[in-house]
C-alpha cells in the first residue's frame, strides 16, 4: 500500500507528472509517468461521516440558539446588582457575558457545521474527479499496451505514434483531473481545520482550569474587551492567557491565592480584573502583579486600553479600500500611544516588532513603556524615548548589525535569522509559554504547509513573527512583521512602521505581503513558529 504522504507532496507529484506528460512523446516514459501518477494516493476521508457530523453541529446550534434567546432575555431584564461572585462579578455582568458566550457558541456550531458540510461536499467531489482521472489513466495504459523492448523502441510506426499521441492526450487530461481533485480536497481540508481551530480557541472560558473561580467569573473574564472597537475583535484575554492564568492560580499557596482573589474582587472595572489576570498569565509573580494593580487601580477603561493594549482593532479594519501606489493597503490602522506610534526607529524591524508583540501579551511590560516607572505618565514624547531605548536594547540582545557614517555615529542596520530567533525566545516566549522555531518558507508550497499552524497560534493568542523579502536589481530587502490575528481567510498583520492591516491567506502564500508593507517586500521568506 502506498504511503499517504503530505497533501503538499501529493500535489507536487501530480504537478510534476502533468508537466512532464505535456512534453512526453516516448511510450515507455509515458507508461512510467502514468504509473507514477496512479501511485499517488487518492483524496482521503468519508464524506458521509463528515456530513453527518456537520448536520449534528447544525442540530446543536438550534438548541444553543434557544438558550441564547432565553439568556439574552434575562440579561436585558434589569437584574439588580446584588449577586456577586468571587471575582466581584455583578449578576447583570455575568448574565450579559453568558448571553454573548451562548451567541458565540451558536455561531460556532452553525459555522462549524457549514465548514464540515463544505468539506464533505469537497471531498466527495474530489474523490469522484480523482476516480474519473484514474479511469482515463487506465484507458491510456490500455491504448499504449506493454512497454517496448530495446529494438521495439528504435522505430515507431505511424499507428504507434498515433496511439502514443492519443494516450498522451487522455493521460494528460486524467492527471489534470487528479491534480484538480488533490488541490480542491487539500484547500477544503485546510479551510475546515482553520475554521474549527478558530472556533475551538473562542471557547475561551473553558480554557481556564481553576477551582477557585465560579463559572460566572470565568465567563465574565473571557468576555471582557477594551472599549475602542468591536468587543469580539478586542477581547483582552486570549485562550492562552486563560489557560496559563488558571494553571498559575492552581499552583498558588492558599495565602497567595486569597491575596490574588482579593485583588480581583477589589477591581473597579471588568477591564482592570482582566488585565490582572493577563499579567499573571504573562508569568509575573504575585508581588509584581500587586505592584501592577497599584498602578492601574481605579483607572477608567479608556486609560487602561491606551496604556496596556498596543493594538486596537477598528470595526471597519477589514474593509477592502484598495491599494496605494506603493502597493500597501489603503485601509490600515495606525497604532499609537497618545499620537506617538508603536513604530521602529531606523533599521530595527526585528527588535521593534518583537517589543510590540511582547507588549501585546504582557501588560506589565506595556505599562513600563507607556507610563514609565510610576506607571502614571501620559507623555507621548517620553514614551517615544523609552520605546527607542527598548528597541536598541533588544537589537543588541540579538547581536544586530550597525552602520557608521562619516562622523563615526553608528546606526542599527538589521538583524540576521539567528538573532531574530534569539530575541523572540528571550522576549516573547517567557510570556506566552511557547518557544519559537524558525521555518523558512521560500515557496508557495511551504507557506501553504505552515499556514494552519500560524493560524492556530494566533487564534490562541501567540503572535507569529514573519520575515518578508523582495529583490530589486538583484539586491535583497528584508523586513520583519507580526501576524497577530485571524478571521476567516484573513490575517491581521502588525507592521513595526506603526500600523496594522489585514491580508488574505492567498497574499501570504502567493507573494501579496506588500499589502502590509509595500511592493518591495512581497514574499514571506520565513516564520518564527510558536511551539508548546
Amino acid at each position: 500500500m502506498a504511503e499517504q504522504g503530505s497533501t503538499t507532496e501529493r500535489r507536487a507529484k501530480l504537478e510534476e507528472c502533468h508537466k512532464q506528460l505535456l512534453d512526453c512523446d516516448n511510450k515507455n516514459e509515458m507508461i512510467g509517468l502514468i504509473n507514477t501518477a496512479l501511485a499517488v494516493p487518492a483524496p482521503v476521508g468519508s464524506p458521509g461521516t463528515i456530513e453527518l457530523l456537520g448536520k449534528r453541529y447544525h442540530t446543536q446550534s438550534r438548541a444553543a440558539e434557544e438558550v441564547t434567546v432565553k439568556v439574552s432575555q434575562v440579561a436585558t431584564s434589569g437584574l439588580p446588582e446584588v449577586w456577586v461572585g468571587k471575582a466581584g462579578v455583578a449578576a447583570s455582568e455575568a448574565v450579559q457575558a453568558a448571553a454573548r458566550a451562548a451567541q458565540q457558541m451558536t455561531e460556532a456550531l452553525q459555522k462549524g457545521g457549514n465548514a464540515l458540510l463544505h468539506l464533505s461536499d469537497a471531498v466527495d467531489a474530489a474523490q469522484k474527479l480523482d476516480r474519473t482521472g484514474r479511469g482515463q489513466l487506465s484507458e491510456a495504459l490500455d491504448t499504449l499496451g506493454s512497454e517496448d523492448g530495446f529494438f521495439d523502441s528504435m522505430v515507431d510506426t505511424d499507428e504507434e505514434e498515433d496511439a502514443i499521441w492519443r494516450a498522451g492526450t487522455v493521460a494528460t487530461a486524467g492527471v489534470e483531473k487528479m491534480r484538480s481533485a488533490a488541490r480542491s480536497a487539500d484547500d477544503a481540508g485546510r479551510a475546515a481545520a482553520r475554521d474549527l481551530n478558530k472556533f475551538a480557541s473562542e471557547a475561551r472560558a473553558g480554557k481556564m482550569h481553576t477551582s477557585g473561580l465560579t463559572a460566572a467569573d470565568k465567563l465574565a473574564l473571557a468576555d471582557t474587551a477594551g472599549p475602542g472597537g468591536p468587543a469580539e475583535m478586542n477581547e483582552l484575554l486570549s485562550a492562552n492567557d486563560l489557560e496559563r492564568s488558571g494553571r498559575y492560580m492552581e499552583k498558588m499557596s492558599a495565602r497567595d491565592r486569597a491575596a490574588f482573589d482579593r485583588m480581583l474582587a477589589d477591581s473597579k472595572s471588568p477591564q482592570e480584573r482582566a488585565y490582572l489576570v493577563k499579567a499573571l498569565a504573562a508569568g509575573h509573580d504575585l508581588d509584581a502583579v500587586s505592584d501592577f494593580q497599584g498602578k492601574i487601580h481605579g483607572k477608567d477603561p479608556a486609560w487602561l486600553q491606551r496604556h496596556l493594549t498596543p493594538v486596537t482593532t477598528a470595526a471597519d479594519s477589514m474593509d477592502d479600500e484598495g491599494r496605494a501606489k506603493d502597493g500597501r493597503n489603503v485601509n490600515t490602522d495606525g497604532q499609537a500611544f497618545n499620537g506617538e506610534r508603536w513604530k521602529q526607529e531606523g533599521r530595527t524591524c526585528v527588535p521593534s516588532s518583537t517589543v510590540g508583540a511582547r507588549a501585546m501579551v504582557d501588560p506589565v511590560y506595556a505599562l513600563g513603556l507607556t507610563g514609565g516607572s510610576s506607571g502614571q505618565e501620559d507623555d507621548p514624547e517620553a514614551f517615544r524615548h523609552r520605546l527607542r531605548a527598548e528597541q536598541q536594547r533588544v537589537h543588541d540582545e540579538g547581536d544586530g548589525g550597525y552602520k557608521y557614517d562619516f562622523s563615526l555615529s553608528r546606526r542599527p542596520d538589521g538583524m540576521d535569522d539567528d538573532g531574530a530567533s534569539t530575541v523572540a525566545n528571550k522576549e516573547i516566549s517567557p510570556h506566552t509559554g511557547a518557544s519559537y522555531d524558525l521555518q523558512h518558507t521560500q515557496g508557495a508550497d511551504s507557506r501553504r504547509d505552515v499556514l494552519p499552524d500560524v493560524e492556530k497560534s494566533v487564534a490562541e493568542g501567540k503572535p507569529v513573527p514573519i520575515i518578508v523579502e523582495g529583490y530589486e536589481d538583484g539586491d535583497r530587502s528584508g523586513h520583519q512583521m507580526m501576524i497577530i490575528g485571524q478571521e476567516g481567510d484573513k490575517l491581521q498583520v502588525y507592521n513595526p512602521w506603526g500600523t496594522t492591516t489585514w491580508v488574505s491567506e492567498d497574499d501570504f502564500v502567493n507573494g501579496g505581503m506588500g499589502k502590509a508593507s509595500d511592493n518591495s517586500l512581497p514574499d514571506t521568506y520565513a516564520v518564527q513558529l510558536p511551539a508548546d
